[in-house]
């Protein structure tokens, strides 16, 4: 049993012991932030960047009221949620929808398993028909571009990348699509399958986090030198998005298509930033770092209460420091989509997901840039697979524990988050194989866990108003941001249900 350790006093001994809020932090621009954050620009243009900032931000103060909940009695995020007043039938309400919500999310994760599949496939086609595939599909995709660079150039002749587009889709016609993005998303599964039950977990995990950052500054660097650029964001362009309204209806590009950007962009504030699995998973991480450990078992000596505020600190500058940095890769993922998706009419979907979201970096490294992209694309989404998978096999063994299929026990608690976590990835394989369509199954999760949402903050405020040691309680300005939290939750998952069933 480990001892009780005092928290740190100094700034630098406070960032050695961050762990949580980085680790999901390096994971978490994912299928969030590469696919529902840059569809949402390409379908709203700049209008909705206030909703993806506030998708970010917002989350925090649940986030930290879990975690506070955590370091305080030492008990899992469900077994934390299982203690939320209501309807109950061997679990309460909360647990039963979670258990809906990861139903989802293996969908989810098939759409990610489809996009390293994608990624895989346009940068290492393992069939001649792949090969020819890529090769009709990537012009087809480059003469949309030039179509509508030339379209809104007054000095240019549209003539030429007319007949040049027309070709290109007459070409396509003619070619089958090609099964390679399907074979590398199975061999994806065994192999990370084999790596969970080898328990190869942390280096994979720190490789994959390195090469996320990476490819996330060079995001941030793209979106800077885009300034420089023909396709440069304008002062009005990010006033538009600031200004707290609704993209008219003429302003999408995909209007015609019957899209409503407003559905893309409440799903994607389910999954951005801290979505709702996040927001479980974190507690998790909380506990292997030993933030509850460090504190001890609650009592009413002034040691305990002196541990407790100390780790708390820590767990607050760990959640807002995480927070500014995928607040900006989040931010730069949506201005890249807007500035170039959207003014060139182009939606990343289907089997052209990947494809199209290489486009956003052709502005200003050319075409070379494919091939970073692909390698970006692939850390990013393989690098979501694997830690969710690593995550949330933790959630679902816990959850096992509640409905009464295994006794409960730590030691048991391993065992079956061993075996699931083996299992996941063919899961979500089967996901993909069946619906084939990465987008839509990426966006399905962000919905359920938009709906999550209001719950996860009806239990932060029940946490805060009647499990929070007194000792403890935070200010008068924490309460009011909680619940402005809890509100735009509310408010969020009525919408979503209402735009995506109308």
């Amino acid at each position: 049993m480990s001892v009780p350790t005092l928290p740190p006093r100094t700034l630098l001994a406070t960032l050695a012991k961050l762990g949580p809020g980085m680790i999901i932090a390096g994971s978490i621009v994912g299928s969030g932030e590469l696919i529902a954050t840059t569809k949402v620009g390409a379908e709203a243009g700049f209008w909705l960047l206030w909703l993806i900032v506030a998708g970010c931000i917002i989350k925090v103060f649940t986030q930290v009221e879990m975690g506070r909940y955590t370091i305080t009695w030492g008990e899992t995020p469900l077994e934390a949620l299982n203690k939320v007043p209501g309807p109950r039938w061997k679990v309460n309400w909360v647990v039963w929808y979670w258990a809906v919500m990861t139903l989802l999310i293996v969908t989810q994760q098939g759409g990610i398993v489809g996009g390293v599949g994608q990624a895989l496939a346009i940068s290492r086609p393992l069939t001649e028909q792949g090969t020819l595939y890529n090769e009709v599909q990537n012009e087809r995709v480059r003469a949309q571009v030039d179509l509508a660079m030339a379209t809104g150039d007054v000095t240019r002749d549209i003539t030429a990348a007319q007949q040049r587009y027309d070709e290109s889709i007459a070409r396509t016609e003619l070619v089958a699509p090609a099964n390679d993005a399907y074979l590398w998303a199975t061999i994806v599964a065994v192999v990370t399958s084999i790596l969970m039950y080898f328990g190869r977990f942390g280096l994979i995990q720190a490789v994959s986090t390195i090469l996320v950052v990476l490819f996330t500054l060079v995001t941030v660097l793209t979106v800077v030198m885009l300034q420089f650029t023909d396709w440069a964001v304008t002062s009005a362009e990010l006033a538009n998005g600031f200004r707290f309204s609704l993209p008219p209806a003429t302003v999408s590009a995909t209007a015609s298509a019957g899209i409503n950007p407003m559905i893309t962009a409440l799903a994607a504030f389910g999954i951005i930033g801290m979505g709702a699995g996040e927001l479980l998973m974190y507690p998790y991480w909380c506990l292997e770092k030993g933030y509850a450990r460090s504190t001890g078992p609650r009592d009413a000596s002034p040691q305990w209460l002196e541990r407790a505020r100390g780790w708390i600190r820590v767990l607050q500058l760990d959640a807002w420091l995480s927070a500014v940095v995928y607040t900006f890769a989040t931010v730069a993922f949506y201005l890249l989509g807007a500035a170039v998706l959207w003014r060139t009419g182009l939606n990343p979907a289907g089997g052209d997901m990947v494809r199209t979201l290489a486009e956003m970096y052709v502005p200003v490294f050319g075409t070379w840039s494919h091939g970073v992209f692909l390698f970006g694309a692939f850390a990013v989404l393989y690098s979501t697979f694997f830690v969710v998978a690593a995550g949330y096999s933790r959630l679902v063994a816990d959850g096992l524990g509640l409905f009464g299929f295994h006794d409960g026990t730590e030691a048991t608690r391993m065992r079956w988050t061993k075996w699931i976590s083996c299992i996941w990835p063919f899961l979500a394989l089967g996901t993909y194989l069946f619906f084939q369509a990465p987008v839509a199954m990426v966006l399905a999760s962000g919905v359920a866990q938009a709906v999550m949402l209001p719950m996860l903050g009806i239990a932060a405020l029940f946490f805060r108003y009647r499990r929070t040691d007194e000792r403890l309680k935070p200010g008068r300005f924490w309460d009011v941001m909680l619940w402005i939290s809890c509100l735009g939750f509310a408010v969020v998952a009525g919408w979503s249900l209402y735009n995506t069933l109308a």
